[in-house]
């Protein structure tokens, strides 16, 4: 298995600059990764430096917290993909989850889903602050908002994705969306296992060190943390 192709190479930290996110994509380009992750100021100089590379760009909405309307998360999302943007990944109304308010985060996702009918909607339900009930709330919501993955988390929170999470969301999803687990894979065969617990996409900061690992045989530790990395 080649864990290029499951890799969203990430980059969403406050301080990143227009060098940082050309060695992302450049990284990606080398590696053949799916997509970049990167902030919404970005996505034009993303696209540009990944242009017939094939790597998709992703960005994020309402992001990092989720507390913003979902008109506005509808809004910032349909202004990324007018930019560029592939791929669109929002951070639910934590509040709501947390409240079992299920309708309002269904609400919040819809409003997303319609602004960008044709693209890519990974919606992220930051499970480091939900029980498990929750988290079976949030990913039902989230799929009848009109999904395409459940995200585990931000990379922001107090904590990533765990095998648990990703086994309790890929039975709930019972194949009606994908998983993208963030936060916590640091080598290979985190990512193995992940994968094997059922995402289908990662996100990370520390792809190259993962690809290493994978050629190596050994369990390289991502490096420098930069979002969803850990």
């Amino acid at each position: 298995m080649k864990l290029a192709p499951y890799i969203d190479h990430t980059l969403l930290k406050p301080t990143a600059t227009a060098g940082d996110i050309q060695k992302l994509c450049a990284e990606a380009r080398e590696h053949s990764f799916y997509a970049v992750c990167i902030n919404p100021v970005f996505i034009p100089l993303a696209k540009a430096e990944l242009e017939g590379s094939g790597v998709k760009v992703a960005t994020v909405c309402g992001f990092p917290l989720g507390a913003v309307s979902p008109d506005q998360k509808a809004v910032e999302a349909r202004l990324s993909v007018e930019a560029g943007a592939d791929e669109v990944d929002m951070v639910i109304h934590i509040g709501a989850a947390l409240a079992n308010d299920w309708d309002a985060v269904q609400a919040d996702v819809r409003a997303v889903r319609r602004a960008i009918p044709d693209s890519v909607l990974k919606v992220i339900i930051e499970t480091c602050y939900l029980n498990d009930e929750q988290k079976r709330g949030a990913t039902e919501a989230a799929v009848l908002g009109g999904a395409d993955f459940v995200k585990t988390s931000t990379g922001f929170g107090t904590g990533g994705a765990t095998l648990d999470d990703v086994r309790l969301m890929a039975q709930v999803i019972a194949g009606r969306a994908q998983i993208k687990a963030a936060g916590g894979v640091r080598s290979a065969q985190d990512a193995l296992d992940m994968i094997e617990a059922g995402a289908t996409r990662l996100g990370t900061s520390g792809g190259v060190a993962l690809v290493a690992g994978e050629q190596s045989g050994v369990a390289l530790v991502a490096g420098e943390q930069s979002g969803e990395g850990y």
